[in-house]
């Protein structure tokens, strides 16, 4: 684990600013194997409204 401040602050300040690699991180998983997902709490809306962008054919769940 990181313990030098600097490198600390420089690392969240990447991880604010960087952008968002959601589109290839669900299209990654759909070619792993995943076959399903399932958001857990909220309304259900969210991440499984992002997720039907990415693939309308992916099945999805809330809990």
């Amino acid at each position: 684990a990181e313990t030098d401040p600097e490198a600390i602050k420089a690392n969240l300040i990447a991880q604010l600013t960087g952008a968002v690699r959601w589109t290839q991180t669900v299209k990654q998983m759909l070619a792993d194997g995943v076959t399903e997902f399932v958001e857990v709490g909220g309304t259900g809306k969210v991440l499984r409204g992002l997720i039907m962008r990415v693939d309308r054919r992916v099945p999805t769940s809330a809990l």
